[in-house]
């Protein structure tokens, strides 16, 4: 009942990172600010939930397990900035599939640094959903921006390192685990936004209610979520459903604003579903005969 727990919370976040491109889209400013007022304002959301849930504003920060989680906000934070960075310069779709290259480095690394041994099940099913995502993100035979790929491709080592920095923790708080990583993550956004734009912020009126939802729900709220399950899943778990982020971006993007899905993406979807369920088979297995 427990696991299941937390497959439910790792999934409820990917489904809110998933809507992140549909709340950005209402919003006029560029997107290094954006990435500055989401984790400002989830920063803020979960510093204030921490107080009030343990009764003191401190953290111990003589314990290495701190150090990683630390290690692993500045990486969200890395990996964020370049993302929307590689977002503007190549576009939703390559820029994706250049960050879910993650969950790959993750997966090839999991036996060395984690000890977890791949299956054939794991590694088949796996495969599966790389196609599927690559299926479901579209069309991006164009050509591209060198620049953007590169962006890409660091958001993607990065967007690693938070996942590993993250599972080598062995912090049980949830709260106080995503409340360090995210404001570490503010702190490497705001020397980036500084050094950038020199702090120019343009923020309208108009902009304000979708910052404060992206910021309150999809950024405080979906780091909560997703930082407090990680740490109980498996890599390969973490790895394999990761992939319901950038599905759940298209489904919703059909479900909301009306986008049609092309046959490829039908069958990309289908895919990539098979696949999480097929890797995932042994650890329901597991989960089944504990019972």
């Amino acid at each position: 009942m427990k696991i299941r727990k937390e497959y439910t919370k790792y999934i409820l976040s990917l489904i809110l990172f998933g809507s992140n491109g549909i709340i950005a889209g209402f919003i006029s400013l560029p997107s290094t600010e954006i990435v500055f007022w989401r984790t400002m304002i989830g920063s803020i959301l979960l510093v204030l939930i921490y107080i009030m849930k343990e009764k003191k504003c401190y953290i111990k920060i003589n314990n290495k397990d701190v150090l990683y989680v630390t290690f692993s906000g500045i990486s969200m934070g890395i990996s964020w900035i370049f993302f929307y960075e590689a977002y503007n310069l190549i576009g939703v779709s390559l820029s994706s599939l250049a960050y879910y290259c993650g969950p790959v480095i993750v997966m090839v690394l999991s036996p060395l640094l984690f000890g977890e041994k791949l299956t054939v099940f794991n590694i088949i099913g796996f495969q599966a959903v790389i196609l599927g995502a690559i299926l479901v993100n579209g069309d991006i035979s164009k050509n591209v921006n060198n620049i953007g790929v590169i962006y890409g491709g660091i958001s993607a080592v990065a967007h690693a390192f938070m996942v590993i920095f993250s599972k080598k923790s062995k912090m049980k708080n949830g709260i106080e685990n995503a409340m360090i990583q995210l404001v570490f993550s503010f702190f490497t956004v705001v020397i980036y936004f500084g050094i950038t734009e020199q702090f120019s912020l343009k923020m309208t009126l108009s902009d304000l209610f979708w910052i404060v939802i992206l910021g309150v729900f999809n950024t405080g709220v979906g780091c909560y979520l997703y930082f407090s399950s990680i740490s109980k899943l498996s890599v390969k778990t973490v790895s394999v459903f990761g992939y319901i982020e950038p599905l759940s971006a298209v489904l919703l993007a059909v479900m909301i604003i009306g986008e049609r899905m092309s046959v490829i993406q039908i069958i990309g979807t289908f895919t990539l579903i098979v696949g999480m369920l097929f890797a995932e088979c042994t650890n329901f297995e597991k989960s089944y005969k504990r019972r």
